[in-house]
C-alpha cells in the first residue's frame, strides 16, 4: 500500500494516478476538509472558494483531468474584465482602446509593455522574439533591475511596482524576472477585443474535488488523521504513525507521497528545503448590489488590501441566488506584520473601511455575510535562485527509499502556484513510485484496507 499523505489537490491527484495503476493507496489528511485551498463556503446558490480559483488556457492537465472524470461540459470559458484603481478613477485596461487611454503610461510606455506582454524584446535595433525563451537566464536577475531594462521607469512605477507590492510586498526587491516571465507565459489566451480568457466550472471547483474524492474512493481516505511518524529504519520507508482523535495507529506502508507543505516534509524526514511562503488573508462578501463593471481590480492607490475582485463580474450572479460576491486579499510576507494579528472581526471592520473608501456608493447595509480565511503558506516567494531550493519529487537518496514529494515546493509549481502545478506534482510523483517499481496492490496486504477503513 502507498501512504499520501496530504488530501489536497495534489495528493489526491498522486492517489487517482496510483489506483489507476494498480496500486493500493490511503489519503491520510490532517483536517476534516480535503480539497486544501480550494475548500468552499456555501451560498444562496452554488459554493464559493474560500480563496479565488480560476484556470488559464495553458493549464492543459487540470482541464484534461476534469474531462477524465466527466465534468468536462462544466467547464466554461469566460472573458474577465481587469482594470486599474488610480486616483479615485476605474480604468479598464481589456482593450486596445482602453490601454490606449490610460492616462499615466505615455504612447511610447505602453508599446514597451505591450513587446513585454508579446514576449518580444525591443532593447536592440531589430526585434528579437527569442531572448525570453529560457527563464532559467533570468532566475538570478532582480525582478526591478528587468523591469528598468526591458521596459521604462515609468511602466515599472506606474504599472508593475503596484501589483508588485500588492503580490509581494516587502519581498517584491528578492523576486526573479524568471517568475515575471513564467507568469506572462503562464497567463492564457486573450481575445483582441474582449479581453483576457480564463475557466470556471460551474458549480465552482467544489463538484471537480467531489469527483475526484469519489474517483478515488472515501473508503481510501482519512481525515481527521495527521501523521506525525515517518519510520524509514534500515534505509526504505516502513510505516507511518497516524494521529486520530481516538487513537494513534501505524500503518504499515510500502512507500510514501508527502503532498504537504514542506514543513510537514521536514517534520517528517528532516529533509530541509529554504523556499520562503507567504500567507494569505482572504475575505468574501455577499451584497446586495454590484459595485464595480470589472472582476480584477488592481489598486495603485492606498487601501487595506491588495486586490478587490467581483467574481460576479466574471460567472453571473444569478449561480449564487441573486448575491453579488467579491474577494479583498492580501498576502502576508512575514507573521509579524499586524494584519495576521489581527482577528477575523477585526480584518472585516477594518476592509469594509477600505471597501467604503474606494466606492462611495458602498453602504455597510448592503452587506449579507462575509467569511474571512487564513493560511500561513498560500505561495512560494519566487525569490533569486528559487529552482535551486526546489524539492524533488524523489527523495530516494536524499532521504529514504519509498519517500517521494508532491507538495507546493515541487518544480510543477513554478513559475506560477496553481491547481494545474498540484495535479502535476500529484501525477509526477506518482510515477516516480510507478518508474521506481514500488510493489503494487496485489502485493499488499489483503485486509489492509479494511483496517484502514475502521
Amino acid at each position: 500500500m502507498i501512504g499520501v499523505v496530504g488530501g489536497g489537490i495534489a495528493g489526491m491527484a498522486a492517489a487517482y494516478r496510483l489506483q489507476q495503476r494498480g496500486y493500493e493507496v490511503c489519503v491520510f489528511e490532517a483536517s476534516e476538509d480535503l480539497g486544501g485551498l480550494a475548500a468552499v463556503y456555501e451560498t444562496a446558490g452554488d459554493p464559493i472558494e474560500k480563496f479565488y480559483h480560476h484556470l488559464s488556457k495553458s493549464e492543459e492537465t487540470i482541464v484534461d483531468l476534469i474531462g477524465e472524470l466527466g465534468l468536462g461540459d462544466r467547464l466554461e470559458w469566460l472573458y474577465m474584465s481587469n482594470a486599474f484603481y488610480v486616483d479615485g478613477v476605474v480604468h479598464p485596461m481589456d482593450k486596445p482602446w482602453e490601454i490606449a487611454a490610460y492616462p499615466h503610461l505615455s504612447l511610447y510606455d505602453k508599446y514597451r509593455l505591450a513587446m513585454l506582454t508579446m514576449e518580444v524584446d525591443v532593447r536592440g535595433w531589430l526585434p528579437s522574439f527569442d531572448t525570453y525563451d529560457d527563464l532559467r537566464e533570468f532566475e538570478d536577475v532582480p525582478i526591478k533591475e528587468f523591469l528598468l531594462d526591458h521596459t521604462t521607469r515609468s511602466v515599472y512605477e506606474n504599472f508593475w511596482e503596484p501589483l508588485l507590492d500588492a503580490k509581494f510586498g516587502s519581498r517584491k526587491e528578492d523576486v526573479s524576472a524568471a517568475w515575471l516571465l513564467g507568469r506572462v507565459k503562464f497567463r492564457g489566451e486573450r481575445d483582441l477585443l474582449r479581453g483576457e480568457i480564463l475557466g470556471y466550472p460551474k458549480g465552482g471547483f467544489a463538484p471537480f474535488i467531489d469527483a475526484l474524492v469519489e474517483a478515488v474512493g472515501r473508503e481510501n481516505i482519512i481525515t481527521g488523521a495527521r501523521v506525525t511518524e515517518l519510520d524509514t529504519d534500515g534505509g526504505t520507508v516502513q510505516s507511518l504513525t497516524v494521529e486520530t482523535d481516538d487513537e494513534t495507529r501505524t500503518h504499515d506502508v510500502d512507500a510514501a507521497v508527502v503532498a504537504a507543505m514542506p514543513n510537514v516534509l521536514e517534520e517528517l524526514t528532516g529533509y530541509p528545503c529554504d523556499i520562503d511562503f507567504q500567507g494569505t488573508v482572504c475575505s468574501v462578501w455577499s451584497m446586495e448590489e454590484s459595485l464595480t463593471d470589472t472582476y480584477w481590480l488592481n489598486i495603485a492607490d492606498e487601501a487595506p488590501f491588495g486586490v478587490f475582485i467581483e467574481h460576479t463580474d466574471f460567472v453571473p450572479p444569478e449561480r449564487y441566488g441573486g448575491e453579488h460576491l467579491y474577494y479583498t486579499a492580501s498576502y502576508v510576507q512575514d507573521p509579524s506584520e499586524d494584519l495576521w494579528g489581527m482577528s477575523d472581526d477585526e480584518v472585516e471592520e477594518l476592509w469594509q473601511e477600505g471597501i467604503a473608501d474606494l466606492f462611495p456608493q458602498f453602504d455597510a447595509e448592503m452587506v449579507n455575510w462575509v467569511q474571512t480565511a487564513r493560511n500561513p503558506r498560500t505561495a512560494p516567494v519566487y525569490e533569486r535562485g528559487y529552482l535551486d531550493m526546489v524539492v524533488p519529487y524523489d527523495l530516494s537518496d536524499a532521504v529514504a527509499e519509498g519517500v517521494y514529494y508532491a507538495g507546493m515546493a515541487s518544480r510543477a509549481q513554478y513559475p506560477e502556484r496553481s491547481l494545474n502545478g498540484a495535479i502535476e506534482a500529484g501525477f509526477a510523483a506518482a510515477d516516480r513510485v510507478t518508474d521506481a517499481g514500488e510493489r503494487p496492490a496485489s502485493g499488499s496486504d489483503p485486509g489492509d484496507r479494511e483496517r484502514l477503513a475502521e
